[in-house]
């Protein structure tokens, strides 16, 4: 599984660094840089949580 960014599409509202911070981090503006392309196990839930809580759909996960 991978979780991949559209980095076009994310306006820096942060929510998928709330649900994933071992995934995602911000840059010094609050956008989102993904940390682990490939998820690693036993965190698929938390990045499914990532990807669906982003209103622009910049993050998406991917088998």
């Amino acid at each position: 599984m991978k979780l991949l960014l559209d980095s076009t599409r994310c306006q820096g509202y942060g929510l998928c660094q709330e649900h994933a911070p071992h995934l995602v981090e911000l840059d010094e503006w609050g956008y989102a840089k993904v940390i682990a392309v490939t998820v690693p196990p036993g965190a698929e839930e938390a990045a499914r949580a990532c990807a669906d809580s982003c209103p622009n759909s910049a993050l998406r996960v991917e088998k």
